[in-house]
This record gives structure tokens, sequence and C-alpha cells, in this order.
């Protein structure tokens, strides 16, 4: 099974950037990894915020697979522990699926098409980040998953 990560725009955050980059380089022992940067709208800035949601939905969707698995990160989605997450991930991998698609959208999160399409919603917190500080969260307990599910030293309960 492929792990594909896809972003709405660059980050900004340097920290962001090199912390992403030291999960995403341990995650390649694990599994096959990809991390997709989604190209904003021209003009977004001008757009109100349905269609900016409208057009960054279009932008996701032209690189999503009918057969994939796709889970949004939405504050509104369920929340795990990072126990239950490594379980999520397990059972993904036991449906034989190709490609598991974890989606973070942009500044206003997702429009209606996107939570259409989506086959699972994940929350990360009660509390809400910025969608570039979520990179590196979500690519931490992505790594935290996978030393779980091989009993590895990283994760202390």
């Amino acid at each position: 099974m492929k792990i594909k990560f896809m972003v709405v725009g660059e980050t900004n955050m340097k920290f962001v950037e090199a912390g992403c980059a030291e999960f995403f380089n341990r995650l390649k022992h694990y599994s096959d990894f990809e991390m997709q940067v989604i190209t904003p709208p021209k003009n977004s800035a001008k757009m109100e915020v349905a269609e900016l949601k409208n057009k960054e939905a279009e932008n996701i969707l032209v690189k999503v697979q009918p057969s994939d698995f796709v889970v949004l990160l939405d504050e509104k989605g369920n929340t795990f522990s990072s126990v239950e997450f490594a379980a999520f991930l397990q059972k993904r991998m036991n449906t034989g699926i190709k490609n598991l698609v974890f989606v973070v959208g942009g500044a206003f999160g997702f429009s209606e098409k996107m939570h259409e399409r989506a086959d699972s919603k994940l929350s990360l917190s009660k509390m809400t980040f910025s969608h570039q500080l979520i990179r590196l969260i979500f690519a931490e307990q992505l790594y935290r998953a996978f030393t779980i599910l091989r009993n590895e030293k990283y994760h202390n309960e």
C-alpha cells in the first residue's frame, strides 16, 4: 500500500519543512510514502471562500483515483489516540487498498465536494491548528503509528 499525503500550497514555515522532511525520511523504512503539494488556485486572495474551496477541491480531485481511500484531516473528523490511529492504519493495510490518501485542505477547510468524496475524516485534536502546522503534527503521528505497529521503542505508554 502506498500512502499519499496531499497538502494545499507550500509552507513558509522553515521549521515545519525541516520537521516534515525528518519524519518523511523515517517513514521510508515502513511504507511507500509520497507527499504531494497541490497548487492553490490563481488569484485565490480575490475569491470568495466557497469558490476558493471548490477550486482547491478540483485541484485535489484530479490527482485522486476512484480506488483510492481518501481521508480528510478535518477538525470535525474522528479522533483517535495514537494507538487507535495505528489500528486504523493497520486495518486499511489489511484491506488491500492500493493508495491511502490523507489530505490537508487550505486555510478555510474543505468544500462539500471533498466531504462527499472522502472515505473517512480524521481530526488530530479538538483544537484548531494552522493548515501548515498540521503537516508536521500528522507526519509525526504517522511515523508514531508505524513504530507502534512494529513494537518499536518510540511510543511510550
